[in-house]
């Protein structure tokens, strides 16, 4: 298990087994979890068991992670097949039981529970009574051919995090975010019921279907998982409402972004005194919009909560990205935050007018996630309605897109000459502006949503082979201002659009 203390999961969502619905070896089909979500939406939410038997009900981080599942008791372990399974016990934050089918043949059956699929490092934690399962991972030959790794794991309320090859696990997603963002308590849906079909030989995509529950919906998902260089899930999910839901997070990411080197001179930022460069699973915010422009959002560490929400029509995409890839732009040799995934949302199909919300929480700990960002559509979910979204999950180096756009490979910022003004210095990279010829017209388009942004120049960065801007900006008495900037060609943008809240 990978930082437990990483994901404040908050309790709440069974109402009941599922066992009772649907009893051992029965058929199963790809709607089965759609009419079970459709009928739990009619009745109302019932709270979970959280009771703990034994010394589980008092269970440590420490002793929690020192329970290891054993890997040669793992689903589907020497039948040679492309995944294996799995399985964390209830103890610590993961209190409610989480019931785990194999789908097998057209036939749905529970996996059965036994504490001595566990090894403990400390033995007074090995509960005999059926303690049940909190959730699960996967391991497929995703670094190596023929050597099985941890990839995929589904653990705690509707989270789960992913990697691609080569990469150590960072942010997480969930499958429905409510509330999040606003002045009343976040309500955190939770998966209570998975089922894994059995998957075929020598094919490389694992199909997961899995059951949420909330007090304000109930909802089917079902996950068509491809590891690789870059792991993909294609997501199929549907929702039921319980109540009318007018902040409904669909999609929703979860990162951890504490400091970075652009953070030393900014009055907007906490920034820790700490030995190293920088400390984060992910350091910007980056969209694709529907009108087709490419934006890219650095993240913040705030003194003060901050909301933004980038409006759109279908979009084409968003996500958390990993810029930084270079150990000396970290320099932990520990937790290699270089080799964190970035996750990128891909829309299927309309989704009609809305906005991406990006929420930025201060933390004075990189064990604290602080950074959400998901879709909010415009429309209120009607208790009594359905309501489907479909979207293709990118885990990998980067987000998808035309790589020749010139990007922002680096920020830095500090006073200007004249008092009270900031200077931002922006280098960009890409095929799109390392390739311009020296004659070739070019045109800085700022905005600035109070006070005043003049260029400062622009041009080539003969020590980077990009380009560089600086932007002057001028608060003119201004509490707080977001900036945007793009690199204009005469055949339309060389560069994604730099975003930026400044804060006084």
């Amino acid at each position: 298990m990978h930082e437990v203390t990483r994901r404040r999961v908050v309790q709440g969502g069974a109402a009941f087994a599922v066992g009772a619905v649907l009893p051992p070896a029965t058929p199963f089909t790809g709607s089965t979890v759609r009419r079970i979500a459709q009928d739990l939406a009619k009745h109302p939410f019932r709270e979970p068991d959280t009771a703990l038997p034994g010394a589980a009900a008092s269970m440590t981080y420490e002793q929690y992670r020192g329970i290891r599942f054993r890997q040669e008791r793992a689903l589907w372990r020497g039948q040679d097949l492309p995944f294996q399974v799995g399985f964390f016990p209830r103890g610590f934050l993961y209190r409610p039981v989480v019931d785990i089918f194999e789908v097998k043949d057209g036939q749905a059956s529970p996996v059965p529970y036994d504490p001595d699929l566990f090894d403990y490092d400390d033995p007074m934690v090995r509960v005999p009574d059926r303690l049940g399962f909190a959730g699960f991972r996967v391991h497929a030959a995703i670094n190596q051919p023929g050597q099985f790794g941890e990839f995929c794991v589904f653990l705690g309320a509707s989270y789960f995090r992913a990697v691609g090859r080569g990469q150590f696990y960072g942010l997480s997603a969930r499958g429905l975010a409510i509330g999040t963002g606003t002045p009343r308590p976040e309500e955190f849906p939770r998966f209570r019921a998975f089922w894994l079909e059995r998957p075929q030989p020598g094919v490389g995509s694992l199909v997961i279907h899995a059951l949420l529950d909330s007090p304000s919906a109930a909802g089917a998902f079902r996950f068509t998982v491809r590891p690789g260089e870059t792991t993909v899930m294609d997501v199929e999910s549907v929702l039921f409402p319980r109540l009318d839901i007018a902040e409904a997070g669909v999609a929703p990411l979860t990162s951890m972004y504490y400091f970075s080197s652009r953070d030393h001179a900014r009055p907007d930022a906490v920034r820790p005194d700490d030995w190293r460069t920088a400390v984060h699973d992910s350091d910007g915010f980056a969209a694709a919009t529907g009108r087709n422009e490419r934006l890219w959002r650095p993240l913040l560490n705030p003194i003060a909560v901050q909301f933004s929400a980038f409006l759109d029509a279908n979009p084409r995409g968003f996500g958390l990205l990993q810029r930084k890839r270079e150990f000396r732009e970290f320099g932990d040799l520990e937790v290699l935050y270089g080799r964190r995934p970035s996750l990128w949302i891909e829309p299927i199909g309309d989704w009609g007018v809305g906005a991406v919300d990006l929420v930025e929480i201060p933390t004075n700990s990189e064990y604290n996630d602080n950074i959400v960002a998901f879709w909010r559509g415009q429309e209120t979910l009607r208790a009594g309605g359905e309501y489907s979204f479909t979207y293709r999950m990118h885990w990998g180096e980067d987000a998808p897109g035309d790589p020749r756009l010139g990007r922002v490979a680096e920020m830095r910022t500090g006073a200007g000459t004249a008092p009270g003004t900031r200077v931002f210095v922006l280098d960009l990279m890409g095929d799109a502006v390392q390739s311009l010829p020296a004659n070739t017209r070019t045109r800085v388009e700022l905005g600035s949503s109070a006070g005043r942004a003049e260029e400062g120049y622009s041009g080539p960065n003969p020590e980077t082979g990009g380009w560089r801007i600086s932007i002057v900006f001028d608060p003119a008495g201004a509490a707080s201002a977001d900036l945007r900037c793009v690199l204009q060609g005469e055949q339309g943008a060389l560069s994604e659009t730099w975003i930026y809240r400044w804060i006084a």
